[in-house]
């Protein structure tokens, strides 16, 4: 099950650094207690869209380099307090969605951007800030890594790595420009941060497009990033389709998506996803042949609906048996694939929509003063599919007509390890 530190908890340390805050530790040592004694083994992740605001106020938060050494410290504190329980860390969540919705776009916090990309924002520079926040989240997680394996991996024996948020890309028409467009934005979107971690250097077409807006790694930090992880997570929801926009590249005000140099046409407030389980499987073959096939952890995977829907649910079930099919059939073609997760367990507070969407297969009651929570028809589907009962991955979905009489108590906050 992936928990967050800290923005899903308690903050470990209320000024960013110093003494280091019990009620965090107590926080975290309850839950990661409770997460083992029902048999759940937990997966770790250090930042998730947040950091202490005295360190933003301070320094900028991630476009800083100060923020390396005082993510690395904290990061020392989470592996010294909890490293002999928790093995599997994960440094950094999506830093390329991050990275552009919270220092171009604005959209997602700290909500830095500059005219005219503007989406309220008071402070911040669409053109620069991106790539620089993305440098020292590369550079914090790389330092991160170096410190678990040099002080703990051989007593904790644990795993690091970093995620990334994937989208399936499409040419909009079979047009050579937009053929060439998808490519670029394969190298923005995901080169960006996967080709310095593989390989210790952005992508050619990010050096050309940005140009001196792009950090440079020197040769110690280059070494440093390359191959710093033990696992890859990946993030997946949904597809894109792109258009050759070369003529953005000219224009004088540049930021990540006009460095591109493409159109990009999705719909994240759509609901109920369209089922293209295919698309994740191309997604990990796409690993495996780009990049060395490295172990991939699917770290979020699951469908929008409308909050307030039915606890009836069949078209999360369809797409979660469509998708989990898909990573097998990845496997079988040999995806180093270790382990899926389901977003989420439950209905929960969402980035872009707040409570007016829901992915969990619990339903949460806002209106009970305790918060009481509903098995959605998709829980009792994924509870028995951990349990091998009745569901085959090579086949049609067919719903137990007796499933509606499976205890409402049921229990399954497991992840699926392959």
């Amino acid at each position: 099950m992936p928990i967050g530190f800290p923005s899903h908890g308690q903050d470990l340390s209320q000024m960013g650094r110093g003494p280091v805050n019990p009620k965090g530790l107590q926080y975290y040592n309850n839950l990661i207690n409770e997460l083992i004694a029902h048999g759940i083994q937990p997966h770790a992740l250090l930042c998730n869209y947040d950091h202490p605001q005295a360190l933003e106020d301070e320094y900028g938060g991630w476009i800083s380099r100060k923020i390396v050494k005082d993510f690395t410290a904290y990061a020392d504190v989470c592996f010294r307090e909890f490293g002999d329980r928790v093995s599997h860390w994960t440094t950094v969540n999506e830093p390329n969605v991050f990275a552009i919705g919270g220092y171009d776009t604005g959209m997602a916090p700290p909500k830095r951007c500059s005219p005219p990309f503007v989406f309220n924002c008071s402070k911040g520079n669409s053109s620069s800030e991106p790539y620089l926040a993305a440098h020292h989240m590369l550079l914090a997680h790389a330092s991160t890594a170096r410190l678990y394996r040099e002080k703990y991996q051989g007593e904790q024996l644990g795993l690091v790595g970093i995620s990334l948020y994937i989208f399936q890309s499409i040419p909009l028409t079979n047009l050579t420009a937009d053929v060439a467009a998808n490519q670029r934005a394969q190298d923005f979107l995901t080169g960006w941060i996967a080709d310095p971690l593989m390989f210790g250097d952005y992508p050619s077409t990010m050096k050309r497009n940005v140009g001196s807006r792009l950090p440079e790694f020197t040769n110690h930090e280059s070494k440093l990033v390359k191959g710093s992880f033990d696992f890859i997570g990946l993030i997946h929801y949904n597809y894109l389709y792109v258009e050759d926009n070369s003529v953005s590249l000219k224009e004088k005000n540049r930021d990540f998506n006009r460095d591109m140099g493409v159109k990009l046409y999705y719909n994240l407030s759509a609901y109920e996803f369209e089922i293209r389980p295919r698309d994740l499987q191309q997604i990990l073959e796409n690993f495996k042949s780009a990049y060395g096939n490295p172990p991939i952890y699917i770290q979020e995977n699951g469908q929008k609906t409308p909050r307030g829907s039915s606890l009836e649910d069949p078209s999360r079930v369809k797409y979660l048996h469509a998708y989990i099919g898909s990573v097998l059939d990845a496997i079988r073609n040999g995806s180093n694939t270790r382990g899926y997760f389901v977003w989420s367990l439950w209905d929960g507070l969402e980035l872009l929509d707040g409570y007016e969407s829901s992915y969990g297969l619990y339903y949460v009651d806002l209106d009970d003063p305790d918060l009481k929570r509903y098995p959605k028809l998709s829980a009792h589907w994924y509870s028995h599919f951990l349990k091998g009962r009745g569901v085959s991955l090579d086949g049609i979905i067919e719903l137990e007509k007796n499933l509606s009489g499976v205890s409402k108590d049921a229990s399954f906050s497991r992840m699926i390890s392959m």
